[in-house]
């Protein structure tokens, strides 16, 4: 519970503030391939009503990946790639939704209303949230997107021998290429 801390605050009253709907949240539990452990708070988005903007999420296509290899390979450049951990909850949600705190936020916390201010997994935005807040730290990077795939960045740059060429980064919901 300590990556998924962030995702909620405490309302100093214990009061909810007027507009906010209750929804459930549970844990999932799995066991990776290495047989590592993972858990996971996830909220019940179901049982919100649909949000008015829209919840699409795109990603980089299959084409754009082979194309983006080829590229780097005739070129000579390193291919590097990552895993955002907990991608969502870097996310702020748009959605007012709350929950009530069970044992996972302590015992000083049990029965304290818990509002979710993170795109906490599960709820329907939460996909669109994140795509939004990674298209905009990549742009704060000086990365602009490519027109004929949107989850293709790329940025003019120069090796130290004044080759000229361009960076690219390509995201795949939380995997990154660059």
């Amino acid at each position: 519970m300590k990556n998924v801390g962030i995702a909620f605050t405490f309302p100093k009253d214990g009061v909810v503030p007027p507009g906010y709907k209750l929804i459930p949240c549970h844990m999932v539990f799995d066991v990776k391939t290495d047989l590592t452990r993972k858990a996971r708070l996830v909220a019940g988005g179901h049982e919100t009503d649909p949000p008015k903007e829209s919840t699409y999420s795109s990603m980089v296509s299959r084409d754009s990946v082979r194309i983006a290899f080829l590229i780097a390979s005739l070129n000579g450049l390193h291919v590097l790639m990552g895993d955002v951990q907990n991608a969502y909850l870097n996310a702020p949600t748009k959605e007012k939704t709350y929950t009530i705190a069970g044992l996972e936020f302590g015992t000083n916390k049990v029965g304290l209303p818990a509002l979710i201010t993170r795109a906490l997994y599960g709820l329907k935005s939460s996909a669109a949230q994140w795509r939004d807040h990674i298209s905009a730290t990549i742009r704060d990077m000086g990365f602009k997107s490519c027109l004929a795939d949107p989850d293709v960045w790329l940025r003019a740059n120069t090796k130290p021998d004044g080759f000229q060429y361009y960076k690219y980064v390509l995201v795949y919901i939380d995997d990154i290429l660059c």
